[in-house]
């Protein structure tokens, strides 16, 4: 059950240290996060199979100097039971492929991150590095990949190749052993990608006419992984991506989830319901990525908010979800903490969430376009008039946004000691 924060609640910072820059992004899926966002008077149901939607959708969100933009993905119809199918006629159904999408807007984007999702469970690891290491070059270094696993057993009849559980029960031990093998088949799969995109090194690539030689072949790598869920040779047939490791996203909303973002990503996105819970998420991640051996490596930790925010027309947050609940039939909830309000109200909220240890936020837009323009054209001057976000993008690259190094790639450096 989410938590609803309302506009009548204000944030108070009541630290006098001088504020920080934070990291923002906006997790993008069909027409808004709420189920009747398509029925909005400036939603555009005809146009979310088509490219210029999607092409419009985040051009604005680049235009607020956004961190990045997560696209939602599935390998199933969306459904509004947990877990398994539905047959709703009055809810968006259907989905393009969230690489692809991607793939589709960096040319006409320059500066924003794209992070589609990839569903680890069902997929082989080859073709998503592949995938990604082509984001990565057509973007020009603005790509990341947000890793999720399947436990329905509807999503694994596609497929046909393995056994899900029919039952949700977290207290049978077989539900337990089985959602603990998905997540480390997950951190595999993520271990895998990395190896892969290291089996090229940087300068593999010789193109040189006069002497007839493309590539150096002793600078392309077997990765000769061999684990419990997958054996992968390699090499790549993709060079080293323009970043060297795009940026690896996860979700966690309890330990398992969390280890996996402690253990395998670069950024996690967490759902607090309070700065204090926030704080406990962070402490437990921190310490699970101290115990997985990474305490030296940048992990960012991102809160994730629903957001109905009011809108320059005059339109309140609370009243807009109102009438989308009204429209659905029934109350929205989420995983995730649901704020309606001001943007200067969000703003404060967010400060308070950060200093108890987040260093960004991917806010889910309730409605598209009213609430990715609410954040672009309220949120984002609050947050620049408080100091605490850009106000002109400083890199080039995903992993310079959020301020962290190209990594060395590290078969290269086993071939120098």
């Amino acid at each position: 059950m989410s938590r609803l924060i309302s506009d009548r609640t204000e944030h108070v910072l009541t630290t006098s240290a001088p504020p920080s820059a934070l990291h923002l992004s906006v997790a993008l899926d069909g027409a808004g996060w709420h189920p009747a966002a398509w029925r909005t008077p400036r939603a555009r149901p005809d146009e979310l199979f088509g490219a210029r939607y999607w092409a419009d959708t985040i051009a604005g969100a680049e235009r607020g100097l956004l961190d990045f933009v997560t696209i939602e993905d599935g390998l199933g119809l969306q459904t509004a039971r947990y877990g398994e199918p539905d047959r709703r006629t009055d809810q968006v159904r259907g989905r393009l492929d969230a690489v692809l999408i991607a793939a589709r807007v960096a040319p006409v984007t320059r500066y924003i991150g794209l992070i589609p999702m990839v569903i680890t469970t069902h997929t082989e690891p080859f073709h998503a590095a592949k995938a990604i290491a082509t984001l990565d070059y057509v973007s020009t270094g603005r790509a990341g990949v947000r890793v999720r696993v399947s436990a329905s057993p509807h999503e694994a009849a596609h497929f046909g190749r393995r056994e899900v559980p029919g039952t949700r029960d977290h207290a049978d031990p077989g539900v337990r052993q089985f959602t603990a093998a998905l997540f480390g088949e997950a951190a595999d799969y993520v271990e895998v990608i990395r190896r892969l995109w290291d089996s090229w090194e940087d300068d593999a690539e010789i193109r040189d006419v006069a002497t007839g030689r493309f590539i150096d072949r002793d600078k392309l790598h077997y990765i000769d992984f061999a684990g419990a869920y997958f054996s992968v040779k390699g090499p790549s047939i993709t060079p080293r991506p323009p970043q060297g490791q795009p940026v690896v996203a996860a979700l966690g909303h309890g330990a398992t989830s969390c280890g996996l973002i402690a253990q395998a990503a670069d950024v996690g996105f967490v759902t607090p319901r309070d700065a204090g819970q926030a704080r406990d998420i962070v402490t437990g991640i921190r310490a699970a990525q101290q115990a997985a051996g990474r305490g030296a490596e940048p992990l960012h930790v991102f809160g994730d908010l629903v957001v109905f925010l009011d809108t320059g027309d005059g339109a309140q947050g609370a009243a807009r979800k109102d009438r989308l609940d009204e429209l659905a039939g029934e109350e929205y909830t989420s995983d995730a903490a649901i704020f309606t309000g001001t943007a200067g109200q969000l703003a404060g909220l967010l400060q308070e969430w950060q200093h108890a240890g987040l260093s960004g936020f991917r806010l889910r837009p309730g409605v598209i376009p009213d609430d990715v323009d609410a954040i672009t054209r309220g949120l984002v001057p609050e947050l620049q008039r408080r100091g605490v976000f850009r106000t002109a993008y400083e890199a080039g690259t995903l992993r310079g946004l959020l301020g962290l190094s190209r990594p060395a790639n590290r078969y290269a450096a086993a071939g120098r000691s």
